[in-house]
């Protein structure tokens, strides 16, 4: 377990210093102190490496971006908070960042991106529904918009497009009015 945790931690190092392309299992090996044989023992492909490294560092994210929206009342403060954490938590990381700026054997840009994404997503929209079960009939459609406004945010702005306090005044404009509407609505006659 040790060694495991030593190549993982080398492994972020080196994403952070080479990026994605640069990755490799002798490289990854000769920063944590080890022999490619454990590397491939451990992981099996460099590919396994990377994607178990950007996993570890994705659910650090995840906890804090959950440790965000515990108090958030609203199911549109809840969306739009949720959406300026992760550009944030994307912004500040430099593994995360870099998942954005890598050209070539991206681990998350591919054709299942978004199908991957939606096991997530839920997760994070879990304690909405707890606190708010009337959004759960919208709540696939809550993940969908959520994901595609949350990549262009986290790709296209920063802070000198929006501030924080801008992108939610920005967010909550659009989204407030639209996630106000999320009961199903009554039929004619009602």
């Amino acid at each position: 377990m040790r060694s495991r945790n030593k190549i993982l931690h080398a492994t972020v190092e080196l994403i952070g210093e080479v990026g994605f392309e640069g990755v490799t299992i002798a490289g990854a090996a000769h920063a944590a102190g080890v022999s490619r044989q454990t590397v491939y023992s451990i992981f099996g492909s460099r590919e396994e490496l990377v994607s178990q490294a950007v996993a570890g560092v994705a659910v650090e994210a995840l906890a804090g971006i959950h440790t965000r929206l515990r108090h958030i009342a609203t199911p549109a403060d809840y969306v739009v908070e949720l959406i300026v954490a992760s550009r944030t938590v994307v912004r500040d990381n430099a593994i995360l960042a870099a998942l954005l700026r890598s050209e070539r054997e991206n681990p998350v840009f591919d054709n299942g991106m978004v199908a991957r994404a939606k096991p997530v997503a839920r997760t994070l929209f879990a304690p909405l529904v707890t606190r708010h079960p009337d959004v759960e009939s919208q709540l696939e459609d809550i993940i969908e918009i959520s994901l595609f406004l949350g990549l262009s945010v986290v790709l296209f702005d920063d802070e000198a497009v929006h501030s924080d306090d801008e992108l939610r005044r920005f967010l909550t404009r659009w989204l407030g009015p639209a996630l106000s509407h999320t009961r199903p609505e009554a039929g004619p006659g009602s």
